[in-house]
């Protein structure tokens, strides 16, 4: 709080390494499958893997996506910790990954439980590269909620731009985008997972 009772906006909280290390490891052993292979299906290097099971590194955003796509689950159970029965997430605080050629943030809010279907999460992105992704596990689905500025939203073909209130879903099974239009563009995205 400032002296006049101003709420100071909360720093980006990092996902801690130990966590996603932790639960990486955990993952792949319930999966059955070696390094070598896990790190072959997410096309990353082995030594790469290695370093993230072993507690070194700062994965980006598409690394982890990469990586729950392999494993066939959520990016959210490699970064979120167990939950209370009552939860809140004050603006900008919460688990926040980071997109490695874009100006593009994703703030986990909400994690599905071991077989839910659903993640949710703050999107704030600022003109520049757009955030292209690779395809999810097959029948995931996105639906983006334009909170503020402008976007270009969707499959990499056929994106839609989206104003403040415009929601849109979309197969988040192929290649798909979220490019900021206008500075202090943000959204609320659910993944929704087959």
């Amino acid at each position: 709080m400032t002296d006049t009772g101003q709420r100071l906006p909360a720093q980006p909280t990092p996902v801690p390494i130990e966590r996603i290390s932790a639960a990486l490891r955990a993952e792949r052993h319930r999966a059955g499958i070696s390094l070598s292979e896990l790190a072959k299906r997410a096309g990353i290097g082995k030594s790469t893997l290695s370093q993230l099971e072993t507690g070194i590194g700062n994965p980006s955003l598409e690394t982890l996506w990469a990586l729950a796509g392999a494993l066939e689950i959520a990016v959210s159970r490699l970064v979120d910790p167990p939950q209370p029965v009552v939860r809140v997430v004050r603006a900008g605080e919460g688990p926040k990954l980071t997109a490695e050629h874009a100006p593009y943030q994703a703030g986990l809010l909400a994690s599905l439980p071991a077989h839910g279907r659903h993640d949710l999460y703050h999107i704030t992105a600022e003109p520049g590269p757009a955030h292209d992704s690779d395809p999810h596990m097959r029948g995931a689905v996105e639906h983006v909620l334009l909170c503020a500025g402008r976007a270009l939203v969707g499959p990499i073909e056929d994106a839609v731009e989206l104003h403040p209130g415009d929601y849109v879903s979309y197969p988040a099974d192929i290649p798909h985008t979220f490019k900021a239009l206008q500075k202090g563009t943000s959204a609320v995205l659910v993944g929704e997972y087959a």
